[in-house]
């Protein structure tokens, strides 16, 4: 499939970075069209609702919008609206929007999206970050930002060789903003973008002034059973996240090992499927947002879900995507993990749902701010941009 359309697009493998508008062809958009039209669905047992993956009458429905009611066009041009870019950096091209803020004084800061997610989750963060003054907010609190794709997702996709674990990715980040002329910058992930993010603390404290996360995992929560002498200092809202993080491993965490173990097989079905694309991402969806949502649109309007459904699918880098799992356990088992403790001061936000546990997270990171929520959830810049926008303006005003 085409991807899209660069002003420069044999540009030498350097330090160049060239514009970047997204130009889908037509054909890409009629093959889709043609293939969305003769699903063939699978059947289900009467009465299991989700507790088995997707309904098949959900999914049907959402497959029919997807086809006749969803425009690609309208939100290829929103993307558009944004200033976006690539640049090769360690043999990958990176793909970035880079939004200056109207401020002069601005901090800038990288955010990093995770795993089923992309760059859209960022849209709504783009106004009240770049131009709080606009936005009835403060001016002194304003950032000039850069939203990259990880490298193997959407634009930045597919990889073109192996090793592209979080380390890496935050070695690339600090390169990226070098190049844009950052020599010390702000930095926030959520998810996947959690792991990257305090990252860059580790490879390169002097440029990082900060690390902002929310769905923070790994070095924020147990990785095994936790001492009972620590669990007895827990509070009641940690004890639940424990148990919620013990559920996860049991009946949540099948998607993590066959894209740890298994990637390429995984990637004949997202890439050949748009209902099968559809189906693996849109269940996280339903999984990980706020815990009362009954259904994924509940907590994320439906067009943005099906948006970053074609990032993953326009670029065939579902496959892609899934190989950061495999990456990031070959990393750990090669002596990553217990990770070393970052000293960049970090801010941690838990929305409805999200299971770090400060007890955890102190060991591996210099906690300085620690934010609940009982709104949002595990997508927080798309379920609750309001709240996330205005902790990370909080923390970093600090820092300033």
């Amino acid at each position: 499939m085409t991807k899209a359309t660069t002003a420069c697009a044999d540009a030498d493998a350097d330090a160049s970075i060239s514009p970047f508008r997204i130009d889908i062809p037509q054909a890409d958009l009629d093959e889709l069209d043609e293939r969305l039209a003769r699903v063939r669905f699978p059947d289900e047992l009467p009465g299991t609702g989700w507790d088995l993956g997707v309904p098949t009458g959900y999914l049907a429905e959402l497959v029919d919008y997807w086809r006749n009611g969803y425009s690609w066009r309208e939100h290829e041009a929103a993307l558009n609206q944004f200033p976006q870019f690539v640049t090769e950096i360690d043999g990958a091209q990176v793909h970035f929007l880079h939004v200056r803020s109207p401020e002069p004084d601005a901090v800038p800061l990288i955010l990093t999206h995770g795993w089923p997610g992309s760059i859209v989750e960022f849209l709504g963060l783009i106004g009240p970050l770049s131009d709080p003054r606009a936005h009835g907010g403060d001016a002194a609190d304003a950032f000039h930002l850069v939203i990259p794709s990880v490298p193997g997702f959407g634009f930045s996709g597919p990889t073109r060789d192996t090793g592209w674990n979080p380390n890496r990715v935050a070695r690339a980040w600090v390169e990226l903003m070098r190049r844009l002329g950052y020599e010390r910058f702000a930095a926030q992930g959520g998810d996947l973008g959690a792991l990257i993010t305090p990252e860059l603390g580790r490879v390169a404290p002097e440029s990082v002034i900060g690390i902002h996360v929310n769905a923070a995992t790994l070095g924020f929560q147990p990785l095994g059973p936790a001492p009972e002498d620590v669990v007895a200092k827990l509070t009641d809202q940690e004890r639940q996240r424990l148990a919620a993080i013990g559920m996860f491993a049991a009946v949540g965490s099948g998607y993590m090992a066959i894209q740890s173990t298994r990637p390429q097989t995984l990637a004949y079905g997202l890439t050949d499927s748009p209902a099968g694309q559809l189906a693996w991402i849109i269940e996280k969806f339903k999984e990980w947002s706020n815990p009362s949502a009954e259904l994924p649109e509940d907590a994320i309007d439906r067009n943005t879900l099906l948006t970053n459904v074609m990032l993953y699918w326009l670029t065939a880098t579902g496959g892609s995507a899934a190989r950061i799992y495999y990456e990031t356990g070959k990393y750990a088992q090669a002596g990553w993990f217990p990770l070393t403790r970052s000293q960049v001061p970090t801010a941690v936000a838990n929305f409805a749902g999200d299971t770090a546990i400060r007890h955890w997270a102190e060991e591996a990171n210099t906690i300085v701010r620690w934010s609940e929520f009982d709104r949002g959830g595990h997508f927080a810049a798309l379920e609750a941009p309001d709240l996330l926008a205005h902790d990370i303006r909080e923390f970093f005003s600090t820092l300033r």
